[in-house]
């Protein structure tokens, strides 16, 4: 199950980068989004994955293994997308949007989400 975010409105890399901030303390899910697509090569290797995460925060080697959606569904018209490990509880989804806004409300972006 994915949980596709669409942002609205400036800064979209400034939100990417809060999303992807937001994934490495969320441990029950992977993701992708329209930048980790563009440099997908670059992520074939645990190193290389810790350059880029260690740049917006702190991320473990076990993370690494598991941050980056191996799916390879291409991202579409969407901006990121959350991919559930197991099928979320309404309560987790709850907790990603509250995560979402409190991340995004500083930038004054707004965003749709849709969980499928």
């Amino acid at each position: 199950m994915k949980s596709y975010i669409k942002i609205y409105g400036p800064p979209l890399l400034k939100a990417l980068k809060e999303l992807q901030k937001l994934a490495i303390d969320t441990p029950e899910v992977c993701i992708m989004d329209t930048i980790l697509q563009q440099q997908q090569p670059r992520f074939t290797e645990t190193e290389g994955i810790m350059d880029y995460f260690n740049s917006i925060g702190e991320i473990t080697i076990e993370r690494c293994d598991n941050i980056i959606s191996k799916s390879g569904e291409m991202i579409g018209d969407e901006d990121f997308f959350f991919e559930w490990f197991v099928d979320p509880s309404s309560e987790q989804l709850n907790d990603l949007i509250e995560k979402i806004d409190e991340a995004l409300a500083p930038l004054g972006c707004m965003y749709t989400i849709t969980t499928k």
